[in-house]
């Protein structure tokens, strides 16, 4: 995948990279997606996919959001995007909550088990063009169709840790 040339940057209106996720975007609060906006996409971009991962998870990355075709005129998602196979606009939800086993649609926020804190990456990669993918699909099958087709990608990082005791 190509990486960033400094120039194509990815934020939140919610927190900033490295900061706290706010607990409304996390499943321990309404569990809605933060807002997010970026800039410096290559000209050339023909979509946009993001993809928002737990590296932290005990069994492997966790998979908290799949979102692609974003058509390439978008510069923002507003908080709350509804849970929909394919939104209004013709972006595409894939299947995530899991790391091999995968049974959500759309945004499921942050909710580790209680200890220390875990990461949250969201990576947006900007596309030559929409990807020949069903609602649903995985975060495998994402990654294999964006390989050939990424021209750039910019990344955001929250911060979050279980607010509830365990056991309780």
């Amino acid at each position: 995948m190509v990486s960033s040339n400094g120039s194509f940057h990815l934020e939140s209106p919610a927190f900033r990279d490295g900061e706290l996720i706010p607990v409304i975007h996390t499943g321990e609060g309404l569990n809605l997606s933060p807002p997010l906006r970026w800039s410096g996409a290559p000209g050339s971009t023909g979509s946009f996919a993001l993809v928002l991962l737990d590296p932290d998870a005990a069994a492997g990355p966790w998979v908290h959001w799949l979102l692609f075709n974003i058509p390439p005129t978008l510069r923002a998602l507003p908080a709350g995007l509804a849970r929909a196979p394919q939104l209004p606009n013709g972006a595409r939800h894939g299947s995530c909550w899991g790391v091999s086993h995968f049974e959500r649609i759309g945004y499921q926020g942050p909710l580790p088990p209680a200890g220390p804190l875990h990461r949250y990456v969201f990576e947006l990669v900007a596309l030559d063009g929409p990807l020949d993918l069903e609602p649903g699909c995985t975060v495998f099958e994402l990654r294999a169709a964006m390989a050939e087709h990424a021209l750039a990608r910019a990344e955001l990082v929250g911060i979050y840790a279980a607010a509830r005791v365990a056991g309780g």
